[in-house]
């Protein structure tokens, strides 16, 4: 039996463990180490904080939720969390209200999968987060969560489709940019029809700071080929899931925001929209307001506020960020 001391001197003397390979490339191993043992691991930390070696690898082994038998027992929830029993683990259900935007996404993707066998969906580790795991029910075997590899993810969907698949790559838009090459590469030079659902796009609430979407618009409208599409309501989601799955020259995505949609009737008849085009909301005169995605309830309330003052506003949604709809923005 040895004390914490002695078992962090052991690890960090018998640096190279791990085979051939790290020797040739000059890594040092120190590990598995059980990373939920403080007295074990912290000692290990200052080792190698104080070694001259390096690069040092540092394997520690964790286990999520650990010590909570709730967080532990699930597959993936407990990361962001309502108000909920400690006791029980029993989280506290929101008001009936609008559906949940993933669920949306979801739902349109299973009816047009139910029509069209070449559909499949992938999702990196995130499969409630996105709605895919509805999907999953519906069609097991077209559903590929392949865990916290965002780059191989966005691969194989380029890989899919270029074999004439139609695969739906749902991601939170922060984690998609951690694939950034592949969306480059592999997707949009090769000009690939890769649907991108890019859920929790804008800022997040309970999901925190490294969860906001703020980058995405920017990232893919900057590339060849893309069309980049943003939902201002569940409906627009609707539309605008059944316009990407049946697009099959380029790649596309559509952005849209964590939380519930903003109670507009879902339409029973999903349209193709056309590619580049925005639409009128509400005809004015003196102002014009134009809105991408679901900004536009907020551009709406300003438009009243307006008009109360007596400037007659329009209010546009512009539905794509690439291309723009350059006819609509000069009217």
């Amino acid at each position: 039996v040895h004390n914490a001391a002695q078992k962090a001197e052991e690890l960090t003397r018998g640096w190279v463990t791990g085979g051939t390979l790290f020797e040739e490339l000059g890594f040092y191993y120190v590990g598995p180490i059980d990373g939920h043992n403080l007295d074990h691991l912290i000692p290990v930390l200052e080792n190698v904080r104080d070694s001259e070696h390096g690069p040092i690898l540092v394997h520690v082994v964790t286990k999520k939720g650990k010590g909570y038998g709730p967080a532990e027992a699930a597959a993936d929830k407990y990361h962001g969390v309502q108000k909920f029993d400690v006791i029980t683990g029993a989280q506290a259900k929101a008001p009936p209200g609008p559906p949940a935007y993933q669920n949306v996404f979801a739902d349109q993707l299973i009816k047009d999968a139910e029509r069209d066998p070449t559909i499949v969906a992938i999702t990196a580790a995130m499969p409630s987060g996105t709605g895919i795991d509805r999907f999953a029910k519906a069609f097991p075997d077209r559903t590929f969560d392949v865990g916290i590899a965002e780059q191989h993810a966005v691969t194989f969907a380029a890989g899919l489709a270029a074999q004439g698949m139609r695969p739906f790559c749902a991601i939170y838009s922060t984690f998609l940019q951690r694939a950034y090459d592949q969306v480059v590469h592999d997707v949009a030079i090769q000009n690939l029809p890769v649907r991108f659902a890019i859920d929790r796009a804008g800022l997040v609430g309970a999901d925190g700071a490294t969860h906001a979407g703020s980058f995405d618009v920017t990232y893919l409208a900057t590339l060849p080929n893309f069309i980049v599409m943003a939902a201002a309501d569940e409906a627009e989601l609707v539309h605008m899931t059944h316009t990407a799955a049946l697009h099959d020259t380029g790649p596309i995505a559509v952005r849209y925001p964590r939380g519930n949609g903003v109670g507009v009737d879902l339409p029973e008849t999903p349209e193709r929209l056309e590619i580049g085009k925005g639409r009128i909301v509400r005809e004015g005169k003196k102002v014009a307001i134009l809105s991408l995605g679901t900004r536009l309830q907020e551009a709406l309330k300003a438009a009243d506020a307006l008009d109360a003052k007596g400037l007659s506003t329009t209010v546009a949604d512009l539905r794509f960020a690439k291309p723009l709809d350059e006819e609509l923005i000069r009217r």
